[in-house]
């Protein structure tokens, strides 16, 4: 049975994202002053006493008039979400009274009175509660009094929703077991590759860049298998951010990466790595995370360029992501896209191998025959004694050596290598650790 919906609508600035923070017990949504801060559809899953599910889904300001041409945009992901709710929170401002764009959202309602729930938002003090009581003309009956910012009526919130979805929860959903995360710059095609992937726009995909803001989760299945899309903000250098939602954007996009068991890296056909695209594979690396370079828009290079030029010019320009594969897509027309999660479900497997510690030494055994470390100037050699296993995702190796800081870095880049090549993590990263052994 799919999950209910529960979605939180309403004019801009109300405090719809600090709702659903307050709610999460989490900041899953940004929030700043600025409207129209919110432009997708952002959702969390939300258990109450552990066998109560349902999805907690925020949306754009309705009416607002974003500076980029998006409030088109903006206002379908708010019917959309309309219409697949189960539930609807109605939020208004307790400090504002009635708005004109309340009255507006309060007439969009109408045909779902029966699912509408109002909500007086930033009920910060008693001195508020009587002007909370007007908002009993927009005809949905008495607001629920909330403070997103003190969590002033979470508890009634969360009952009020057990009782109105009572019959409509979903079943425990199972843990999905592969969460990806697809980052790059601005207008690389991550929105459009995510839609793709859906089905419908579950995201806004424009022409104008910085269009996403959030780390928005998508759950998908594949295949029977389940897994999760995370779309981020595209991120560009420091110095050109715009202002806090830019940065929030960019500080989401590195959290992504790090709660990530695989990433999609997405690079433009049409320009040169730059030193950005070269930082998000740097992150990737210093995270130990499987990485899938996705090359989009290829349909651009037709004519121009092979699959193998690129290969050839990507390990030239960032040579520390020369065992990483790499896939050519063109989400417009849904090329490849099944094929780049085919990929992360493969190099997901790969990071998940436990191997025994025989297996392991003597594929330590051969590399040391062919080479073994090298002492430093005056300093006594280094000497490997033997390796085991500690730790997957990723594949942690733990080296016991008489001294750790005798093994020179490029005896140690020389050691992941030939590892990679003996063993079944070809196309992962390994974490090596090297501690002294301890003697009797």
């Amino acid at each position: 049975m799919a999950l209910p919906v529960v979605a939180i609508v309403g004019r801009p600035n109300v405090g719809k994202s600090s709702l659903l923070n307050c709610v999460a017990r989490r900041m899953v949504s940004i929030v700043e002053p600025t409207a129209g801060v919110t432009r997708d559809r952002v959702s969390e899953l939300i258990s109450l006493d552990d066998d109560f599910y349902f999805e907690l889904v925020d949306t754009g300001g309705y009416g607002i008039d974003d500076p980029d041409d998006l409030t088109e945009h903006i206002e379908r992901q708010i019917l959309l979400a309309v219409d697949q709710a189960g539930l609807i929170l109605f939020v208004v401002d307790a400090h504002d009274g009635i708005m004109p764009l309340d009255q507006e959202m309060a007439r969009l309602l109408r045909k779902h009175t029966d699912h509408v729930v109002l909500i007086a938002n930033k009920v910060d003090s008693p001195a508020q509660e009587p002007t909370a009581a007007e908002f009993g003309r927009l005809g949905y009956g008495e607001a629920l009094l909330f403070s997103a910012t003190h969590h002033y009526g979470r508890r009634e919130l969360m009952e009020l929703i057990a009782e109105r979805l009572a019959g409509l929860a979903g079943e425990t959903p199972d843990e999905p077991i592969m969460k990806v995360a697809v980052v790059g710059k601005r207008n690389t095609g991550k929105s459009t590759f995510i839609n793709a992937l859906a089905g419908e726009e579950r995201v806004i995909v424009s022409e104008r860049p910085g269009t996403t803001r959030d780390a928005i989760d998508v759950a998908f299945e594949q295949d029977g298998r389940a897994f999760v899309a995370i779309d981020t903000a595209g991120v560009r250098k420091k110095r050109k951010m715009a202002d806090a939602i830019e940065f929030y954007g960019y500080t989401r996009a590195e959290r992504s990466i790090r709660r990530a068991d695989v990433v999609l890296l997405f690079l433009d056909v049409a320009e040169k790595i730059s030193r950005v695209d070269k930082k998000l594979a740097t992150l990737v690396r210093e995270q130990y995370k499987p990485c899938v370079v996705v090359i989009n828009k290829w349909d651009l290079a037709k004519g121009r360029a092979s699959t193998e030029d690129f290969g050839e010019y990507l390990s030239k320009v960032c040579p520390e992501l020369d065992y990483v594969p790499v896939v050519f897509t063109t989400a417009t027309k849904n090329h490849n896209v099944d094929a780049a999660i085919d990929v992360a479900w493969s190099l997901f497997t790969q990071a998940g191998v436990r191997l025994g510690t025989g297996k392991l030494n003597a594929a330590l055994s051969a590399i040391l025959e062919e080479r073994g470390p090298s002492a430093k100037r005056g300093a006594k050699r280094p000497r490997i004694y033997y390796a085991t296993q500690v730790a997957v995702r990723p594949p942690t190796i733990v080296m016991f050596v008489n001294r750790p800081s005798l093994v020179t870095q490029n005896y140690q880049r020389y050691l992941l290598n030939r590892l990679r090549e003996c063993l079944p993590f070809h196309e992962v990263p390994i974490k090596l650790v090297f501690r002294a052994r301890r003697t009797p």
